[in-house]
């Protein structure tokens, strides 16, 4: 959703084109939402790099470090987060991200 300068990234978990929840880690299950988070924003025209702040989605604070390490992979220039604990996810799934970013032309990058 782009509302003026801004757009708003609805929560992105991790599952494949189909739907289907993905398999593995909570760091693959990472790299996949941060993916995502790439891939909509391009396509919005905007890029990883414009986002001002995140809100991280964990159903247990235990996979904070593993979900951190892939995170500073992709969130290089620290927008302002938070992270939660939740008691569920949809799906039972174990992480989401949702994001404001810049929209192009709007600013300068972080």
């Amino acid at each position: 959703m782009v509302a003026g300068p801004f757009i708003f990234l609805s929560g992105q978990i991790p599952i494949d084109t189909n739907g289907v929840p993905l398999e593995g880690s909570i760091s693959d299950k990472t790299h996949a939402c941060c993916r995502s988070v790439q891939a909509v924003l391009a396509e919005a025209g905007s890029d990883i790099s414009r986002v001002v702040k995140v809100t991280v989605f964990l159903n247990d604070m235990d996979h904070f470090s593993e979900f951190n390490a892939v995170y500073e992979q992709y969130f290089k220039h620290r927008p302002a987060r938070s992270c939660v604990a939740v008691k569920t996810l949809p799906r039972n799934l174990e992480v989401e991200i949702e994001c404001v970013a810049l929209a192009a032309g709007q600013g300068s990058r972080l």
